[in-house]
């Protein structure tokens, strides 16, 4: 069982114990029907208060459940028959009541929540709507206005926020279950408050047409969003049972609608990233209660603003006092723009900046746990760090390297205890950005690895490990993102088009707008370190040729585009247009329009394809970790489920294989050979998910 029933005094109490979140499954439902009828059929118990076991309330439904159905019965008619109860029935709320904990909880007749509880209707997230009540409920306790936001954000609210829209009916800071059986005492003899029977808030004129508006505006392109609005508005307009009625009906439109499966492919596919096959469970992380940054520039103080975020102290090294001045003066100017914004104090702006000690001395250096390099990206310039670094680092100090490209086998060969050295690829900006990809080079030790996963907990960090190629997971990918879309733009394209489609796809920006904000001369120094013969031969001319102009991106304020002074308004650029001619002629390539479609085909099966060959060469450990790169690395759009996903489910692997060999007959093998695990998948009719 998944619970229990038991009597204390005059008050019966349902627990719920279904570990680790106490996950709403048909044997808790089962549960919450067998207490009330307990409860219902025994004479001396007068109320009724469910509580659950360990360190939270239910944090939401069991949506592996999604996929064979729900078995009987489900959640709305378990809440049905909570409105059918006839005692006093009182919630008591720890930890998170989330989803269909929440509306369990909007289905009692009271609420009492710890101070640290944390409520929330999060099923937006996943693509659906809450689909037993929440849409009907909280807007009669909240009103439609207060209410609207918390679906449509999916965040949770604090206890305290919910007590002020009237959700929570009182918050303590201890005892909870004393403070819920005495309030469910309180309640015995009085008229029950049944939420579903209260008059719904008067809603303003015009609010549904406004909050329709400003939903297209903040969910671009998200389909369940718009459905939240119709359902709430149903509240508003309906009588209880027929807007349950609206509700299940938009909750089956958004289940059957395929960002739902995207979007729950990506839950599941983020909580599967700390799986790392071939590291033992008991392996322990290295303390890490110190950290030392090398670099004060825009990555390095980024980096160093992610400890300082999570209270560890932080030495940064910097080459010169000048340097050194300049990058903490833009991690402060980052801090007080937060603060201006009311997300932070004052105080807390001196107590983060009191963490952060700047040095000229690799010395300072001897009592860190975890040293980042955030230098430039050649390898002339990592060998001297390192080779610092493993004359002033202790014992047991993880080295690592911010690389984006560089191999971090060859890093660790400038040291003496390669075991030490990993990557830990943050992309820009680093304190905003969630992806942290943790390269694990061939005698990376398991603790090492470890660390850099329990570290990028503790900064609040996605952590993918990925193997060491070049470019790892992320960037090795985009390579055939970019070089498509540099040559659709030598075919015939221009910059501007291959953006908008790319932004009309989902992306928050397109390729070329990225390569301004990031700057044209990072991926060209990285060419330069490289093989030519490893290169599409014309496919970055166009780039190069920028660079070699002074052209950096939005740094220069001309790149791909140009820039005007303060505006990073990309407006397009006769300069580029011109260099593109320039290389149309010396290559002599002829000339055509393109469909938005195939330019979204071109760039992302070039990024599937390589994402095959990575997952072949276990250089990822599953498809969805190369999503959740993507997705949080990259931007690319979660309703879609990220790269892989989405070409295993919008495209289908039999036509992406076909399309991709379509494209390697007419522009050659070296770029566009299909990868033999694609191959092997289709003959065998088998998924991605096979390809561990």
């Amino acid at each position: 069982m998944a619970g229990r029933f038991e009597v204390r005094g005059d008050v019966g109490i349902i627990w719920i114990d279904n570990p680790p979140v106490n996950a709403i499954s048909h044997a808790v439902r089962l549960v919450l029907v067998d207490g009330l009828k307990q409860a219902a059929g025994n004479d001396a118990v007068k109320a009724a208060v469910i509580a659950c076991e360990g360190r939270t309330s239910m944090a939401g439904a069991d949506i592996t459940e999604f996929a064979g159905g729900m078995k009987e019965p489900g959640l709305p008619e378990v809440i049905a028959e909570m409105d059918r109860f006839g005692k006093p029935l009182v919630a008591a709320i720890h930890g998170t009541a989330l989803g269909g904990g929440f509306e369990v909880a909007l289905g009692c007749h009271a609420r009492v929540a710890l101070a640290t509880a944390k409520v929330g209707l999060p099923e937006v997230k996943l693509g659906i709507l809450p689909g037993a009540g929440g849409t009907q409920r909280l807007p009669r306790l909240a009103g439609a206005e207060a209410a609207l936001p918390v679906m449509i954000s999916g965040d949770p609210i604090s206890a305290e926020q919910a007590a002020g829209m009237g959700a929570v009916d009182k918050v303590v800071q201890d005892n909870l279950l004393d403070a819920a059986i005495a309030y469910a005492r309180e309640l015995v003899g009085q008229e029950l408050r049944r939420v579903r029977d209260m008059p719904m808030p008067a809603v303003p004129a015009g609010f549904f047409e406004e909050a329709r508006k400003a939903t297209a505006k903040q969910k671009r392109n998200l389909y369940s969003p718009q459905r939240i609005v119709d359902a709430v508005e149903a509240a508003a307009t309906l009588p209880f049972d027929e807007g349950m009625a609206r509700e299940r009906e938009l909750f089956m439109d958004c289940l059957r609608n395929p960002q739902a499966r995207a979007l729950q492919h990506v839950f599941f596919a983020e909580r599967q990233i700390a799986k790392i096959p071939n590291l033992a469970a008991d392996v322990k992380p290295r303390e890490v209660r110190k950290v030392a940054v090398i670099g004060a520039g825009t990555m390095g103080g980024g980096i160093a603003m992610n400890f300082a975020n999570a209270g560890i102290p932080v030495t940064i090294l910097e080459m010169s006092q000048e340097a050194v001045d300049r990058g903490l003066g833009v991690i402060r100017k980052n801090y007080d723009a937060t603060a201006a914004k009311g997300r932070m104090t004052a105080e807390q702006v001196e107590q983060r900046m009191g963490l952060l000690t700047p040095t000229l001395s690799y010395d300072d250096l001897g009592d860190a746990d975890l040293i980042i390099e955030a230098v430039f990206e050649t390898l002339e310039v990592k060998h001297k760090v390192f080779e610092q670094l493993d004359r002033v680092a202790k014992p047991g100090a993880v080295l690592a390297s911010n690389t984006s490209y560089l191999s971090i086998d060859t890093i660790a060969g400038y040291t003496k205890r390669p075991a030490d050295v990993l990557g830990m690829h943050f992309f820009s900006p680093a304190n905003v950005m969630k992806l942290l990809e943790i390269v694990r080079g061939a005698q990376t030790a398991p603790d090492v690895l470890a660390t850099a996963l329990d570290v990028a907990k503790k900064i609040r960090k996605v952590g993918v490990v990925a193997g060491n190629c070049h470019g790892f997971i992320g960037n090795r990918m985009l390579e055939g993102y970019a070089r498509e879309a540099n040559v659709l733009v030598l075919e015939g394209a221009t910059p501007q088009q291959v953006d908008t489609a790319l932004v009309k796809f989902g992306m928050p920006m397109g390729l070329f707008q990225m390569m301004d904000l990031a700057g044209l001369d990072i991926g060209y120094k990285s060419r330069k370190d490289r093989d030519p013969a490893s290169l599409h031969p014309y496919a970055y001319r166009m780039s190069d040729m920028l660079v070699e102009a002074g052209r950096m991106g939005q740094k220069t304020q001309a790149g791909v585009y140009d820039y005007a002074p303060g505006d990073r308004t990309p407006k397009p650029s006769d300069i580029t247009a011109k260099f593109i001619r320039e290389v149309v002629e010396e290559v002599g390539l002829p000339q055509r329009s393109f469909t938005d479609e195939e330019i979204i085909e071109r760039c992302f099966l070039a990024l599937f394809n390589i994402g095959c060959e990575v997952l072949r060469e276990g250089m990822a450990y599953r498809a969805g970790d190369i999503d959740i790169v993507y997705l949080y690395g990259y931007g690319f759009p979660a309703y879609r489920g990220g790269p892989m996903f989405w070409a295993e489910n919008s495209i289908g692997l039999a036509n992406a294989l076909d399309k991709i060999r379509g494209y390697a007959a007419a522009y050659g093998d070296r770029w566009w050979k299909p990868s033999p695990l694609l191959e092997k998948l289709v003959a065998e009719g088998r998924s991605l998910k096979d390809a561990v």
